[in-house]
């Protein structure tokens, strides 16, 4: 079944009430916390793929998302990269979910989103979050922070697990942020998700960010709470802390962006006691990133900006 620029399975799930449920990689994408997530929940909801778009070359540049070549039960199989739709129906809530493998398009942008709008609506689709995470100014000693727009009644089923600090960003931005003002103007409601990373770490699969990423997910709507299993990164945030040398420069910048965070970035109710007097006498808006410290965040996200577009196994199977 084609549906503008997707082909989807026949027959196709009945759907109602669906929600939707996305991640866009690879620049939103980093420690692949959005995909982490995304696999965890279709995983446990038994999700099949049921689309991806027909002629993935109109909106990518195969040269930079590069084709693959494996071998399957002994026979060579070639695979494009390709935006991938996978649906579940939860018995326990008696609600559909769509879960949507984004690309960033290289060409024709405008109708790769309204390509990705045309599906949703096909598919019924009254709710849309996108999920994903970014590296920030914070340290890998405390807790990872996860910021987003959502409803005041999807914050208070967050509670502790969704920091409410709002982002001022301005700037250079991804197309696929039309798929949130389009089903605005549909009166679709829509949020976002962003796990805060360390961007001195940089970790391949970021396990604990991801787990950060499904504290809220499964708060939100009722997944269970054992899918944000944080064993696998605490272990990997145990191994980095060990790494470390706290006596030289950069334990002092570690130390550092431990004070910004105390200061700035934690909520109120988390915050260390000793910093109470300090933060009534200053406004937080005039505290300002310690000295060095954006300097050398700048040099990591210029090395992250410089590294070859992230491939993975996503793409592998044809339409089920």
């Amino acid at each position: 079944m084609r549906i503008g620029e997707f082909e989807l399975v026949e027959p196709l799930p009945e759907m109602k009430n669906t929600i939707a449920i996305g991640m866009l990689r690879p620049w939103v994408d980093v420690g692949r916390v959005g995909t982490l997530c995304l696999r965890k929940i279709q995983q446990y909801l038994g999700a099949k793929e049921i689309g991806r778009l027909a002629r993935p070359g109109k909106f990518f540049d195969f040269t930079r998302y590069r084709p693959r070549m494996r071998i399957v039960n002994g026979n060579r199989v070639f695979t494009k990269p390709n935006t991938i739709i996978h649906h579940a129906h939860d018995q326990y809530s008696d609600k559909d979910y769509l879960f949507i493998h984004v690309r960033e398009p290289h060409n024709f942008g405008e109708d790769y989103t309204e390509a990705i709008v045309e599906v949703l609506q096909h598919c019924n689709v009254v709710e849309y979050c996108r999920v994903g995470g970014m590296y920030d100014s914070v340290p890998h000693t405390r807790p990872l922070l996860v910021t987003g727009s959502m409803t005041e009644e999807q914050e208070e089923r967050a509670g502790k697990f969704l920091n409410p600090r709002k982002s001022t960003y301005q700037g250079p931005t991804s197309i696929i942020n039309q798929v949130n003002e389009d089903l605005t103007e549909l009166n679709v409601n829509n949020s976002t998700l962003m796990a805060h990373l360390p961007q001195y770490v940089q970790l391949d699969e970021d396990h604990l960010g991801a787990a950060r990423l499904l504290d809220v997910l499964c708060s939100v709507y009722g997944f269970p709470s054992d899918l944000a299993d944080k064993s696998r990164g605490d272990q990997q945030y145990k191994d980095i802390n060990g790494a470390i040398d706290y006596k030289g420069e950069f334990g002092t910048l570690i130390k550092q962006l431990e004070t910004y965070y105390d200061r700035v970035l934690s909520r109120p109710e988390d915050r260390p006691s000793n910093l109470e007097d300090e933060l009534d006498s200053e406004t937080l808006e005039e505290i300002i990133l310690p000295p060095g410290v954006e300097d050398f965040l700048n040099q990591m996200g210029e090395r992250f900006e410089g590294d070859s577009e992230i491939e993975d196994d996503e793409d592998r199977g044809d339409l089920s």
